[in-house]
């Protein structure tokens, strides 16, 4: 076969949108539908046969290159080898830039947020601090790919966890119940206020 870039009349510099725009111009013009009860029409399926196979050339070798690009630079998922979605994501978080990984999760519209995207989610919340939101986004991706060995040992790992009673930093251990601090002192200087009210003093220094 010619060169692929020849047949779509594309540069090997063009982006993957000029590659698809020219593309569908060619595949436009030289539609077999266009050509019913015309003698060109086989030429035109032919044509058409030639632009599928150039398109699909260009395409797989370019997906290629990016594949391998992202696993030299060990982006891809560390248990199965699957290429990520989201490999520049897990490139800050590995790197200790959290703020900026929250800020590029954040702007994922919501169809396009997997479960990698609730698993990279999580893993910024738990960085953070914030386990309640790191443990349902765990479970999330875990439901979304109950397969995915990475997802499920990040869940394992906050689920143990819980049940050791992690420190929730709004208050109490999470799921343990219980009393904050915050609620200790509430409670003591109510109790003062009504010894106070009955000529008593509970807390002397109130």
């Amino acid at each position: 076969m010619r060169d692929p870039y020849e047949i779509l009349g594309v540069s090997k510099n063009a982006t993957d949108d000029e590659i698809k725009a020219a593309y569908r111009a060619l595949a436009r013009k030289y539609h077999p539908d266009n050509y019913q009860d015309n003698p060109l029409s086989d030429l035109a399926t032919e044509k058409m046969q030639e632009l599928n196979d150039a398109y699909d050339e260009i395409m797989d070798e370019r997906k290629g290159k990016k594949k391998k690009r992202n696993q030299n630079a060990g982006y891809g998922n560390p248990y199965g080898g699957q290429q990520s979605s989201f490999p520049d994501i897990r490139n800050l978080i590995m790197m200790g830039r959290i703020e900026e990984a929250q800020e590029l999760l954040d702007g994922v519209p919501s169809d396009r947020r997997d479960a990698e995207w609730y698993f990279l989610n999580g893993s910024v919340l738990y960085k953070r601090g914030w386990f309640d939101g790191a443990y349902s986004d765990f479970a999330t991706a875990c439901r979304m790919d109950p397969s995915n060995p990475e997802y499920r040992a990040a869940f394992n790992r906050i689920q143990q966890q819980t049940r050791g009673g992690y420190q929730n930093p709004y208050g109490s251990p999470a799921n343990m119940g219980g009393c904050s601090g915050c609620d200790v002192c509430q409670g003591l200087i109510c109790a003062d206020c009504c010894c106070e009210c009955m000529g008593g003093d509970l807390l002397r220094c109130c």
